[in-house]
């Protein structure tokens, strides 16, 4: 079977590509590597172009004959999205409409979409289900929550089948420290507080020390990137396997705080890190931790890496040893 991968140059995407290839499957990558680099390609055939661009789609799926579609190219920038909104819709929205018109043009209707816990806005208690009421904060997780409608539309009058993936915070590196977690700018908590380590950064700050938590900071649910990849992988194969369209989170249902994360990463590097205390920023709930009960139940996933000091050494050895990419 042959699997086209949107966005699959990125952090997540390239380690979905590199599970699938170990599962023998043929991969197509499409990535306009603004956010993606060429050194996290482990191999499949690599297309460097955008879902902007509707002859070039034409073309990939004439001349792949792809069988489904792992769709992870969007924009994910929180903060950018409420001051750019029409980025992110057009992008995130519209561009994706072009790949949907496209695998119904060609008869692939099959397709896992990364979405994300955005959707759900700031819940009113945790572990967060399913079934929790869906009220997007952002632009970012309102044209994530858009997509699953729409894919739910083109269900209905295309037969495109889709499942949606709602991750929590992916982290951690390919345990064979090949390929890792690189982003221009870096927002995420672990690469920032590991660029610290290494003297990249100066200091890290910590917005927010007086939440109703054990130590006073936020406590978010971690999930290895291995176990995000695995978790595309069974839900293509059930795709494959006759499975109707549905909606998963996926998270380790446990949290950890910010402070924890920090002394985890002091811990396993051996070395200090300068932190600035600063005011919450607004729309940062207390506590995010995701109920993942549905997925292991209907499809048998089972995180592998859930442990906290795992996810950080693989992050940390990928970063000592490179921590970036050459290409852009």
């Amino acid at each position: 079977m042959r699997v086209l991968v949107t966005g699959g140059a990125g952090y997540i995407g390239s380690h979905i590509v590199k599970e699938l290839l170990s599962k023998d499957y043929q991969v197509t990558i499409l990535d306009n590597l603004q956010s993606g680099h060429l050194e996290a390609i482990t191999g499949g055939d690599f297309i460097q172009g955008d879902l902007a661009d509707s002859e070039l789609l034409d073309n990939l799926f004439e001349k792949h004959k792809i069988d489904a579609v792992i769709h992870l190219a969007a924009n994910s920038l929180v903060g950018e999205s409420m001051v750019q909104p029409g980025k992110y819709f057009r992008n995130n929205i519209c561009h994706g409409l072009n790949l949907l018109d496209t695998m119904v043009k060609y008869g692939v209707n099959k397709l896992v979409f990364s979405s994300t816990a955005a959707v759900y806005g700031e819940p009113d208690n945790t572990p967060i289900t399913e079934s929790f009421s869906v009220r997007p904060t952002n632009n970012y997780g309102k044209s994530k929550l858009m997509f699953e409608e729409i894919l739910n539309s083109y269900n209905q009058a295309h037969g495109l089948k889709a499942i949606a993936l709602r991750y929590f915070n992916a982290a951690g590196a390919d345990p064979g420290g090949l390929i890792g977690e690189a982003h221009n700018p870096e927002t995420h908590l672990i690469p920032l507080a590991l660029q610290v380590a290494k003297g990249v950064r100066e200091k890290l700050f910590i917005y927010g020390t007086d939440y109703p938590t054990s130590d006073g900071t936020c406590i978010r649910d971690y999930i290895h990137v291995n176990d995000l990849a695995s978790a595309h992988l069974l839900s293509l194969e059930a795709l494959f396997n006759g499975a109707d369209s549905g909606v998963y989170n996926l998270g380790n249902g446990s949290g950890y705080s910010v402070k924890q994360v920090i002394e985890t990463i002091k811990k396993i590097s051996g070395l200090p890190i300068r932190v600035e205390e600063m005011d919450r920023r607004p729309g940062d709930p207390a506590v995010l931790v995701a109920s993942s009960e549905k997925i292991q139940g209907e499809l048998g996933w089972q995180p592998r890496y859930s442990d906290l000091d795992f996810i950080i050494e693989t992050a940390w050895k990928w970063h000592q040893e490179k921590g970036s990419y050459v290409c852009q």
